[in-house]
């Protein structure tokens, strides 16, 4: 899993001031988590971006200003509810011979038949959480949707495992092909892609089980 790396520096004082005042010069209080003992630091907001404003999966590394370099995970944020401004940050220590558990996101390639047969291809969960150790951890988990007819459906149980394990039910439900009032019946002979049709294209009739309810 890929890493990105914070500078922080310790903080001496965790008092109401001097969180206000951390604050106020640009910078997110945050707590280390895991270890023998919480450890208090500060880092710059900016340094958040690439952690928190996306979806993919990362592991961290915390460098201080004592020199000393910690490998951990992001537990919690809290943002401000008016201006979505980081307020405070927590993590979680790695340790090499301990286990993990974290959300990793979901993706799909190929190109489904029963999408390409006018079935709409809805996906029920975009990140499922494994537990492994932090070596094993993947930035993906990739599925294979290409076989999936009208109907058809992938489960957990489906999905498999290398070298972590998820913490989900076997029959939960990552995504699915459903009907729809232009589907026609899928041919049980395999159809090759058109061509010029790439195979990791996910069709965009995708959709979330969630959206679908509304319609």
């Amino acid at each position: 899993m890929k890493s990105i790396t914070i500078n922080g520096s310790q903080r001496e004082s965790v008092g109401k001031k001097a969180t206000k005042a951390l604050r106020n010069a640009g910078q997110v209080p945050c707590v280390l988590y895991g270890g023998d003992k919480p450890v208090h630091f500060s880092a710059p907001e900016l340094a958040f971006s690439k952690l928190v404003y996306t979806p993919n999966a990362h592991t961290v590394v915390i460098e201080l200003d004592n020199g000393e370099t910690l490998n951990a995970v992001l537990q919690d944020i809290q943002f401000h509810p008016v201006t979505d401004r980081i307020l405070h940050v927590d993590f979680y220590q790695l340790f090499e011979d301990k286990e993990i558990a974290l959300n990793i996101p979901v993706q799909l390639v190929g190109n489904s038949k029963g999408v390409k047969n006018g079935g709409v291809l809805r996906r029920t969960n975009r990140k499922l959480r494994i537990k492994a150790l932090p070596a094993n951890l993947p930035d993906f988990i990739e599925i294979d949707i290409t076989p999936l007819k009208i109907g058809d459906k992938i489960a957990v149980g489906d999905l498999p495992t290398d070298g972590y394990t998820f913490l989900h039910n076997d029959n939960t439900v990552v995504c699915r092909v459903s009907t729809s009032r232009v589907a026609i019946e899928d041919e049980e002979d395999d159809e090759e892609l058109a061509e010029g049709e790439e195979a990791g294209d996910v069709p965009a009739t995708e959709t979330d089980d969630a959206a679908a309810a509304k319609e």
